[in-house]
């Protein structure tokens, strides 16, 4: 079953996956900003979460730390205002893989951490129990999200649409 519909010769979006991409795009899109200015108040921070991790060299911890906030602070509106939208649920997929590698690393090395995912980041202070479990429950749901984005782009209330002139594309 497609989400192209034909009528009179003229093909239409079914409403159903229109309605799902915009609800999507709309969450991630939401996730993102929040994640992203919680922590682009305090790069340091940031660097903090990602060196906590000890995958990366500290050179490239001091790079990626204040790079991270920023591309979820871009990813964020734009996905918002819909421009871009097939691209930014395609990075968020990169992204969120990413994330829950990490963060299963972290567990699978019996690391203390908070995942640094909405600020903060860094070891957890005593008595603190990670809630690992949780955040690759929330981020794997996350990644499905995304990929259902990039599968549908399509959507409401988007610049993509205004820029394709209101054609309907093929989902």
């Amino acid at each position: 079953m497609t989400a192209l519909e034909t009528e009179a010769g003229v093909a239409r979006v079914r409403s159903w996956p229109v309605w799902l991409s915009t609800a999507g795009r709309l969450v991630l899109g939401a996730v993102w900003l929040a994640a992203g200015l919680t922590k682009i108040t305090d790069l340091d921070a940031s660097v903090r979460a990602v060196r906590a991790y000890r995958l990366l060299p500290e050179a490239v911890a001091q790079v990626v730390g204040p790079s991270l906030p920023l591309l979820e602070v871009l990813l964020g509106v734009l996905l918002l205002v819909g421009l871009g939208v097939r691209a930014c649920a395609l990075v968020s997929s990169v992204l969120m893989a990413v994330y829950m590698t990490a963060i299963a690393s972290a567990w699978a090395r019996g690391l203390r951490i908070d995942c640094g995912c909405f600020g903060s980041g860094g070891d957890l202070a005593a008595g603190a129990s990670p809630t690992y479990g949780t955040e690759l429950l929330r981020d794997s749901a996350l990644l499905l999200v995304a990929l259902l984005v990039a599968r549908w782009p399509l959507g409401r209330f988007a610049i993509d649409g205004l820029l394709s002139g209101g054609r309907k594309e093929r989902a």
